[in-house]
């Protein structure tokens, strides 16, 4: 079950922080076809925000065909990650970033910092990116 959060402070609206972590959810693997995503009622009582927020977060993963909604019964996944990533191959990643973490916190820095921080760097060690 994807447990969904939202940051104000983002600059990216609820409904598309949602989209996103579905389809991140999808292409790591958390997700797969047949799992149902939380209630509408539910996300929008924990993440006390609108219902309509998840409304149009959900029909906007229907419209990417990710999700599909069954009346009455929820809303499932539909697709599959394209890759998928064999079971535990990023288990070690996961432990070494909760150590840049704990070091990036202990620096002083907050979320946002080091969002900033790893996304930088994620775009100068991108060849893609240096070669255009």
């Amino acid at each position: 079950m994807i447990h969904f959060r939202v940051s104000p402070s983002s600059g990216v609206p609820p409904y598309l922080q949602l989209v996103h972590q579905v389809e991140q959810g999808i292409a790591l693997g958390y997700l797969n076809r047949g799992d149902q995503l939380p209630t509408v009622k539910g996300v929008a009582r924990m993440l006390a925000i609108n219902p309509n927020t998840v409304l149009k977060a959900y029909r906007e993963l229907e419209n990417k065909g990710l999700v599909q909604g069954r009346p009455g019964r929820g809303t499932f996944v539909s697709a599959e990650a394209e890759n998928p990533l064999p079971e535990g191959s990023h288990d070690e990643l996961r432990r070494t970033l909760a150590e840049w973490i704990r070091s990036a916190r202990a620096a002083g820095l907050d979320a946002d910092r080091m969002t900033g921080l790893f996304n930088t760097v994620l775009h100068e060690s991108d060849p893609k990116e240096k070669a255009e």
